[in-house]
């Protein structure tokens, strides 16, 4: 009996630790992604479709320098904020911080992996209606 009474705590503990592994997933990135925008797209011309598909789930889309931007969807006490990268062929979507997601070594919260996804289709739809 007493050998049970010391493992029972142990064994408590670990069945936390991996009921909390549950509720991440892992991190979700866009790396180099076709954009589908036309041949004769612009720099500009994408910027403007990255920034408007953005806008269009909530997430604020910032420029920082020809080809590269920030993104950042506020949700409730959720803050996600992505580094994004793009030419006229290719785009890339990058972790960059977050709070009340849980991230750690690679794992988040899975609706951060869902609300990148949405951007990166969103992306590919706005890009395509460049003309």
């Amino acid at each position: 009996m007493r050998v049970g009474a010391t493992y029972l705590p142990v064994l408590a503990v670990c069945l936390l630790v991996l009921a909390g592994c549950g509720r991440n997933s892992p991190l979700y990135n866009v790396q180099e992604s076709p954009l589908n925008a036309p041949a004769t797209a612009t720099m500009a011309q994408v910027e403007k479709a990255i920034v408007t598909a953005g806008i269009g789930l909530g997430w604020e889309i910032k420029p920082e320098s020809a080809g590269k931007a920030t993104g950042t969807l506020k949700l409730r006490t959720h803050v996600a904020v992505v580094d994004i990268a793009y030419n006229t062929k290719t785009f890339s979507i990058q972790y960059k911080d977050s709070v009340n997601l849980n991230y750690s070594g690679g794992w988040i919260h899975p609706n951060y992996s869902s609300w990148v996804r949405n951007l990166e289709q969103a992306i590919r739809e706005e890009a395509a209606r460049i003309q």
